[in-house]
């Protein structure tokens, strides 16, 4: 049985306080947890303290003693962006291994700072993209290294996130850039991520274009709501706003979040339409991979409906794929997927012949069926993977350096050279497609409707 140390006890956590109760209790013991708001802390520990009675508990500045006494075999780290990679790197240089949350951090001097802690200390680093697991996106990546339209050429994606899930963003920390890096870190680190991954290669330039159009005053004075307050809770308008978020009567959130402020401050539900935002809520990307592959990326945050359309054109064809979610505010606070197999398709278009539709393979469980496959990864005793998806420091580096080298062009308005971010990366190791390597001995499992 390994140990664990965690540090981080928000939303992010539930996911692994779940796995060390449920799932994979006898082969996961998790020792102590550490976060700066006391409150919170307790609250996990109760719930965890179901599986080991002499469970510790740490704040902020016991993370140090907290490793010295413990000796776990990995640290868990759920906590806020931009403090990723302080406790990622302190938790290597003790001697351990990390399992961090996406993004591994936030901006390229952070970056390098894991990637030069990692081969110093000779410990690993995993970040975890559950998306990967998801059965349907394991399935493109199969039918692409089947090389059903061989060799990829260009790549268009389109991700929406409804005024449900989108909104959440501008009400939390990840309003701000130097708390998340905006949504082309945070958010977006899933979707180059998977890029990368799908396509087997790595960013090499990018361009691109952003800005705040629709989360601002000028929306809420359109909408009638100029005399909005700061937070959802006290709002004078919260009747009439369709953006109103009532955490008084979400019994976990409640007691997560709004029960904890007094410790921190931090509020919760902060109103979407604040002067204090700083991200963007729109943006366009373009993208040159090492293959030659170009991709253009574009994200929205304030859409009706939720979802991505992305199409891959080859040698042999095109494959499209797409996947409508139904998005929600769990009681801990995070936003699940809930997958729509009617909704979801992949299609095929091959050149010069008849196109057809694959069956799409359904999942369970968050992220669209990855979650609880991710876990085994991680926890339990997962058999060998041909499509390798678990990802180390350098997929994880190169998951955020597409949304780091996209912010700097926003704001300098140039084509940024991703190379100049981080030294010492090298070759990702992604799985390749059979188009690039004709010796790769994989075949896909499809099936036609």
């Amino acid at each position: 049985m390994k140990s664990y140390c965690m540090v981080g006890t928000g939303s992010r956590a539930i996911m692994f306080r779940d796995a060390f109760m449920e799932s994979f209790r006898e082969t996961a013991q998790i020792l102590a947890i550490c976060d700066r708001n006391p409150g919170r802390l307790e609250l996990l520990a109760e719930d965890l303290r179901a599986v080991n009675p002499d469970l510790k508990c740490y704040e902020a500045d016991g993370f140090d003693q907290m490793l010295k006494v413990h000796q776990p075999d990995a640290v868990i780290v759920c906590t806020m962006d931009s403090t990723h990679d302080e406790y990622v790197c302190r938790a290597l240089e003790f001697g351990c291994d990390v399992i961090t949350e996406k993004p591994m951090t936030i901006d390229e001097k952070r970056c390098q700072r894991i990637v030069d802690t990692v081969q110093r200390t000779g410990r690993s680093v995993r970040v975890t993209f559950n998306y990967r697991y998801s059965p349907v996106r394991s399935q493109v990546k199969e039918l692409l290294m089947e090389g059903i339209i061989g060799r990829v050429l260009s790549v268009e994606f389109q991700y929406l996130l409804d005024t449900n899930h989108g909104a959440d963003y501008y009400r939390r920390w990840h309003r701000n850039k130097d708390n998340s890096g905006g949504l082309l870190v945070h958010k977006a680190t899933h979707h180059f991520d998977l890029v990368n991954w799908w396509i087997g290669s790595e960013p090499k330039t990018v361009y691109a274009n952003g800005d705040r159009v629709f989360y601002t005053e000028e929306q809420a004075k359109r909408c009638g709501l100029q005399d909005h307050s700061d937070r959802c809770l006290d709002c004078p308008v919260k009747d009439r706003c369709n953006f109103y978020l009532d955490i008084a009567s979400m019994a976990d959130v409640k007691a997560r979040y709004l029960d904890n402020e007094k410790y921190d401050g931090y509020y919760r539900d902060r109103c979407v339409f604040s002067p204090e935002i700083d991200i963007e809520d729109t943006m366009n990307v373009v993208v040159q991979y090492n293959s030659g592959t170009f991709m253009s990326y574009s994200l929205n945050s304030f859409s009706p409906w939720e979802g991505y359309q992305i199409a891959f054109n080859g040698t042999k064809g095109r494959l499209e794929h797409s996947c409508r979610e139904t998005s929600y505010i769990n009681g801990d606070g995070s936003v699940q997927g809930a997958f729509q197999p009617n909704s979801t398709t992949i299609r095929i278009y091959p050149h010069f012949k008849t196109p057809y539709q694959v069956k799409v393979r359904e999942g369970v469980g968050g992220h669209g069926g990855g979650d609880e496959v991710m876990l085994n990864d991680i926890f339990g005793q997962a058999p060998a993977d041909p499509l390798l998806r678990s990802a180390d420091y350098v997929q994880g580096a190169y998951s955020i350096l597409t949304g780091i080298a996209a912010n700097h062009s926003i704001a300098r308005g140039e084509v940024i050279q991703v190379a100049d971010l981080v030294t010492g990366l090298g070759n990702a190791g992604y799985p390749q497609n059979r188009a690039m390597d004709d010796t790769i001995p994989f075949v896909a499992e499809t099936q036609r409707v």
